[in-house]
């Protein structure tokens, strides 16, 4: 049984109850995890609240080099981890990889950023010098999702710990086990290099107890939310009580244009891989298509083609390209949003079957699917599908796509594919959204700044942004010479 991990050790929660972690793929219970209490998550916050003074005034160059050692560390044991994500998450296993890299990305960029963090300073006045510093928060909470538990929680330690506040994490209940690991092994690293006890805790149970905790504790400087929006919206509003920063990614209905002039085989398979990887479970994923009307039937072929290819199964499995949605709600949520779009006259042009075989049979499998003549007021359009469904909308020109890409409420990612420079920049320009990829599959990179607008979110992850969102600002004016003073007018 899988325990918290609190100063640096593994300890069993003040209740004594448990929570089983299930594989989605099979049914199995992988492992169980305690129920954390109030008591518990007071205590890791405590504890990370003891370990800030030594941990912040560790030099940043030491900080990023444990960062770097972490992340040697995770990659020795990539193939074990992988396993036992795909085994909570459902994920396949090439996925499951590919995430582990990730998050030894992350922590590898932000180690990598540890020497080249400076102090700002500007000339104000003969004799006065001007400096920005920039100060730890304090002790961060970091809410974890269960879509990708790993890389999403690496998107904030490692500018969390490079600036040097102490961390408090509290994972998803279907997902703690490899959050848990990884973060043994990051502390590893830190008491290698001669840190204190306590710079990174977890505490598992439910977001009742151990997340709400986290907003309302004084001593909890700082929030790094990834969720649903409504979620993230309490978040925020239990935040603002103690004024707690708060960075919230939240959910998406990303669209994806394409112009008569694409490059059609590449964006058929940047539709294909941005709606379907991880079971399209991802707040940032390809969730409208706006096909122009010339080529809206040849590249809907291609794309029906491509994804009656798409291998559906258990993850461990050897050539499975989509495993299983998360829950048996998740699967019933997309299954109720196509529906719906089918009664509005929608047209199902693959999938929106459950696959047979007793192999299936106690996951929760739904294959790929692929919805045209969409009605603009229909579920998949109107709310973010957390699952394998694409909605197909036709267009006449560009201005029509970046209208209808615009009307909705989300605004994290969007994708433009075009050979055309000018329509390019129009799209850049005027679709809401806080990234937009040229000609591109959703690919994240750690030098960019990544966050939403409107409901997506608040605040930004990745970059040096993310570093100034763990961190306070301190303006210091320095004298060099003695001169009089005129002071309140006199």
């Amino acid at each position: 049984m899988a325990k918290l991990f609190i100063a640096s050790e593994y300890v069993d929660s003040e209740s004594k109850e448990t929570t089983p972690v299930k594989n989605p793929a099979t049914g199995e219970i992988v492992d169980s995890v305690p129920k954390g209490t109030v008591a518990d998550i007071r205590r890791a916050i405590d504890v990370a609240k003891g370990a800030l003074k030594k941990w912040s005034e560790t030099a940043p160059s030491s900080r990023g080099a444990i960062l770097l050692k972490a992340g040697h560390l995770i990659l020795q044991q990539e193939k074990e981890l992988a396993t036992l994500l795909t085994r909570e998450q459902g994920k396949p296993m090439r996925e499951s990889i590919l995430e582990i890299r990730r998050f030894v990305h992350t922590l590898d960029h932000y180690g990598g950023m540890a020497k080249s963090l400076r102090t700002a300073a500007v000339m104000l006045d003969t004799g006065r010098h001007g400096l920005v510093l920039r100060k730890p928060l304090g002790v961060c909470g970091s809410i974890v999702p269960w879509n990708f538990p790993v890389s999403l929680m690496g998107n904030k330690l490692g500018p969390a710990l490079l600036a040097g506040n102490t961390v408090v994490v509290k994972p998803a209940g279907t997902t703690p086990l490899t959050d848990l690991r990884c973060c043994e092994l990051i502390d590893k690293a830190i008491q290698d290099a001669g840190g204190p006890k306590g710079v990174l805790n977890v505490v598992t149970g439910p977001g009742s107890v151990v997340g709400e905790e986290l907003l309302v504790n004084p001593t909890v400087r700082k929030i790094g939310f990834t969720g649903a929006t409504d979620t993230g919206r309490r978040v925020m509003q239990s935040a603002a009580k103690d004024f707690k920063h708060v960075t919230l990614e939240l959910g998406g209905s990303d669209p994806m244009i394409v112009c008569d002039d694409a490059d059609m085989d590449r964006a058929v398979s940047a539709a294909s891989v941005g709606r379907f990887f991880n079971c399209g479970q991802a707040c940032l994923a390809v969730k409208r298509l706006y096909l122009f009307d010339s080529i809206a039937d040849a590249f809907t072929e291609k794309l029906v083609e491509k994804v009656k290819k798409i291998s559906v199964g258990n993850g461990l499995k050897a050539g499975v390209l989509m495993g299983p949605l998360h829950t048996a709600e998740q699967r019933q949520e997309v299954v109720e949003q196509v529906e719906d779009a089918v009664k509005r006259g929608g047209k199902v042009l693959y999938g929106a079957q459950r696959p047979k075989g007793d192999h299936y049979d106690k996951g929760f499998y739904l294959q790929p699917t692929l919805v045209s003549d969409v009605d603009p007021a229909s579920r998949l359009l109107q709310e973010e599908c957390f699952g394998p469904a694409l909605p197909i909308v036709r267009v006449k020109n560009l201005d029509q796509a970046i209208e209808q890409a615009n009307s909705s409420i989300f605004g994290l990612g969007s994708s433009i594919w075009t050979r055309d420079i000018n329509r390019a920049m129009a799209g850049a320009e005027r679709i809401e959204a806080g990234y937009t990829w040229v000609n591109s599959a959703q690919i994240i990179y750690d030098e960019l700044p990544f966050g939403g607008v409107k409901q997506s979110g608040l605040g930004k992850e990745h970059g040096e942004e993310a570093i100034e969102h763990y961190t306070d600002s301190k303006s210091v004016v320095i004298a060099t010479e003695t001169r009089s003073e005129i002071v309140g007018g006199e």
